[in-house]
């Protein structure tokens, strides 16, 4: 461990979807990922969280705060904001109009998050250990004030996500380059709040990109072996084919749907502990990284 960097890897949208969840407690329970984050407002929630206990906590458990899926924990009245006629959450593109348009109501944001917060709580038995908002919604106005409030609020202080990509891997590695230089701009802002509030991170975030270049087998060795950092958290998203997604995640004809069964098959190839290890990485659970500067140039 001497010398290595570390490396969190955090599978997204636990609960989801069964075959989703089977995916990831697969790659858990062998020791490819370190953490995983719950979406509470998932009607499939409480089978996961059930699942995970059942096979014995393979793998650390956080939230995954949602207001882009499904519908939520609060009625759809208290939220109108939040939600269309059939009081469903607005899907990411007209959450994002309505961000950009200051139609969202902060304080819609902080009571759902708060419901979220303590439906996690009421499936888990303990607060999350470590926190990213589904789509990165809280990169937006007003989810990221509203997500931080709640966490002070409830006295805790997990590990939150940085969605923040330096600029050499911007450069050198593909797949979404300007969805991933919108966000770096709004997540290094967000991360220098994060760290004056006292919320463990690690440097940088690696794994966004286009559903279809998870089909590259080098996936994992062009982010690992290119990405700087004392501290590194890995982005994924593995599962099987998850019919329970359609019209929910993803259209059917979207690549999201085999994007997860792609990201499984990199996590099970031969070569993925050794491309961690030549990379200089260690795998840790998040609880491990501590509130250390954001590095603000790479």
């Amino acid at each position: 461990m001497a010398g290595l960097r570390q490396l969190v890897v955090v599978a997204d949208d636990f609960g989801i979807g069964p075959e989703t969840d089977r995916g990831i407690l697969e790659v858990a329970q062998s020791g490819r990922i370190t953490a995983t984050v719950l979406l509470v407002n998932s009607p499939f929630a409480e089978r996961a969280v059930a699942e995970w206990k059942r096979r014995g906590r393979p793998v650390e458990l956080g939230w995954h705060p949602a207001i882009t899926l499904d519908s939520p924990i609060l009625p759809a009245s208290r939220v109108p904001s939040l939600v269309d006629s059939r009081g469903a959450f607005h899907p990411l593109g007209r959450f994002l109009k309505n961000s950009l348009l200051g139609r969202i109501n902060a304080v819609e944001v902080h009571a759902e998050l708060a419901a979220q917060f303590e439906r996690y709580v009421e499936l888990v038995g303990e607060p999350p250990r470590l926190v990213n908002s589904h789509q990165h919604a809280s990169l937006f106005h007003p989810v990221g004030a509203a997500l931080r409030d709640v966490l002070l609020e409830s006295g805790t202080r997990p590990f939150v996500r940085r969605v923040c990509e330096p600029w050499s891997t911007l450069r050198t590695v593909p797949g979404a380059r300007l969805k991933r230089l919108v966000l770096t701009r709004r997540g290094r802002r967000q991360a220098k709040i994060l760290e004056r509030d006292g919320f463990p991170g690690c440097e940088w975030l690696a794994g966004i990109t286009n559903p279809r270049d998870t089909a590259d087998p080098l996936f994992h060795r062009r982010w690992l072996s290119r990405i700087p950092g004392r501290t590194v958290e890995l982005m994924c998203h593995p599962g099987h084919l998850d019919s329970t997604l359609v019209g929910r995640d993803a259209p059917a004809e979207d690549g999201n749907l085999w994007r997860r069964v792609r990201e499984l098959d990199l996590f099970t190839r031969d070569d993925y502990f050794e491309t961690v290890r030549e990379a200089g990485f260690a795998l840790v659970p998040s609880s491990r990284i501590g509130a250390a500067p954001h590095a603000a140039a790479a």
